[in-house]
């Protein structure tokens, strides 16, 4: 059972293919931009941070989609740094998870926020996506 004041982390070491530049090849704006650790990238850590925690407390056939997320990105960091994201239970609703998140690096503080998850039925959150995909010609989505 998940509580308000669990914690855990995730530690992450950059690779070269999550910088700015790499976020969007097709934005000239981000191509001019130096090859740091792009937001889009941290927000993504941080809400796998909370997935991964949230993921042994859920049973067969759910999962948890992210709701919400308040994010500040403070500093940069450089492709080859570990990002450490410490992550903190502050509210459990019903199916719905909220935590502190906050993210260093091996110098400094580099973001920090509140993420919000929403616990799922995988086989209902597919079968909703694919009523809305017949609007538009895409092809079907299944379990994997």
């Amino acid at each position: 059972m998940i509580e308000v004041g669990d914690r855990s982390q995730l530690i992450y070491r950059i690779p070269a293919g999550r910088t700015v530049p790499d976020l969007y090849p097709d934005s000239p704006e981000f191509q001019q931009i130096p090859a740091v650790f792009a937001t889009g990238y941290l927000v993504g850590l941080m809400e796998w941070a909370c997935a991964r925690h949230l993921h042994p407390h859920l049973p067969p056939g759910q999962s948890s989609v992210g709701t919400h997320i308040d994010v500040s990105h403070a500093a940069p960091s450089l492709p080859g740094m570990t990002v450490t994201v410490q992550i903190e239970v502050t509210a459990v609703l019903g199916r719905r998870i909220q935590w502190s998140a906050q993210a260093r690096d091996d110098c400094d503080t580099i973001g920090e926020g509140t993420h919000h998850r929403a616990i799922i039925t995988t086989d209902q959150f597919i079968a909703r996506l694919n009523t809305k995909a017949t609007t538009i010609p895409v092809p079907p989505l299944t379990h994997q």
